[in-house]
């Protein structure tokens, strides 16, 4: 009898241990970039256990150079993704309805950084210059600051030649361009690293010139708003995410370190990381993740800025929501 009684209550613990276990939601994260310390809130939310703690069971799935996020949505790759507002925006008026449903960082880290000994002092200085641009979506914040300008970008004595930028600073280090893209927290410490001195280089911040987009910000289909149980997944995760990114901002060198337990390429090191969580902490502060409606319209008339080649052609309807943050937050 008791033998028998042991065998029913071990039963019940395994069928309840298994509901518990199969009872996590899945949520698959997609990454704009490899793993590194941009992205550390979210791993350090899945290490710290406070996915799980929300009932979620979350695979983030690192970028890489051909990965483009948007198309990973529309194929149904992922159920949210990061992505910069320009390219997010454009892929939403070209038939991917993106929503932003939560803006992790408040500030932009784009710059170019040029060579001092080119001469240029101000933007007007590009003007017969070559600038090295990263394409994949990340393009479209420098042809909008182009338009802007009035900067032809088909090269010229009166524009500029732009170089397709691959993912290393040589064009720069080679003298192949006279200004590359650069991140604050990641390329412009490559450029120091090759033995170029603050004193050698000119940055031109995206944010001081005005033109800055939002970057890094989380996007869903449209479509799965309407489903009740997808904004309840997307309410947690969300919350559990901004949980990660504060604590992130408070123990940069400890987010560095699983980051780099996260880190699987073996493509950077430990001291990169730290110096990347520094700067990365700087632009998500003063956010609680909630998009702001002032920074979006800031990003869409920048984008809609210029007479030729504008990014998006329209100030797009529906393309952000705080539907899950008003419940995220508070």
């Amino acid at each position: 009898m008791i033998k028998y009684l042991i065998s029913i209550l071990s039963f019940f613990i395994f069928v309840s241990t298994s509901v518990v276990a199969s009872a996590a939601d899945k949520v698959t994260l997609q990454l704009q970039w490899f793993t590194q310390a941009q992205f550390a809130g979210y791993y350090v939310a899945l290490d710290n256990g406070y996915y799980s703690d929300e009932g979620l069971d979350v695979t983030i799935k690192p970028g890489g150079v051909d990965i483009s996020p948007p198309q990973v949505m529309a194929a149904g790759g992922a159920d949210v993704m990061l992505n910069w507002m320009p390219s997010a925006l454009s892929a939403r008026e070209n038939g991917v309805p993106l929503v932003n449903i939560a803006q992790p960082f408040k500030s932009s880290g784009l710059q170019l950084t040029c060579r001092k000994d080119t001469g240029i002092k101000t933007p007007q200085d590009f003007r017969g210059k070559t600038i090295a641009v990263w394409f994949f979506g990340n393009e479209y914040p420098f042809l909008s600051w182009m338009s802007k300008l009035g900067i032809p970008t088909n090269g010229g004595s009166d524009g500029v030649t732009v170089l397709k930028q691959g993912w290393t600073v040589d064009p720069l280090i080679q003298k192949q361009a006279d200004c590359i893209s650069t991140m604050t927290y990641n390329e412009y410490f490559l450029v120091l690293d090759e033995g170029l001195t603050p004193d050698d280089l000119v940055n031109f911040k995206y944010e001081d010139e005005g033109v800055a987009s939002l970057e890094d910000g989380m996007y869903v289909l449209e479509k799965n708003l309407n489903d009740a149980a997808f904004k309840d997944k997307m309410v947690r995760f969300v919350r559990a995410s901004m949980k990660g990114w504060k604590w992130a901002e408070k123990n940069p060198d400890k987010a560095a370190q699983i980051v780099m337990d996260n880190e699987m390429t073996g493509g950077t090191d430990l001291r990169h990381q730290k110096r990347m969580m520094g700067e990365v902490a700087k632009l998500t502060a003063g956010s609680n993740g909630t998009l702001s409606p002032a920074d979006f319209d800031r990003t869409v008339n920048s984008l809609l800025a210029g007479d030729s080649d504008p990014v998006i052609t329209k100030k797009p309807d529906g393309a952000w929501t705080h539907a899950i943050t008003d419940v995220a937050l508070n």
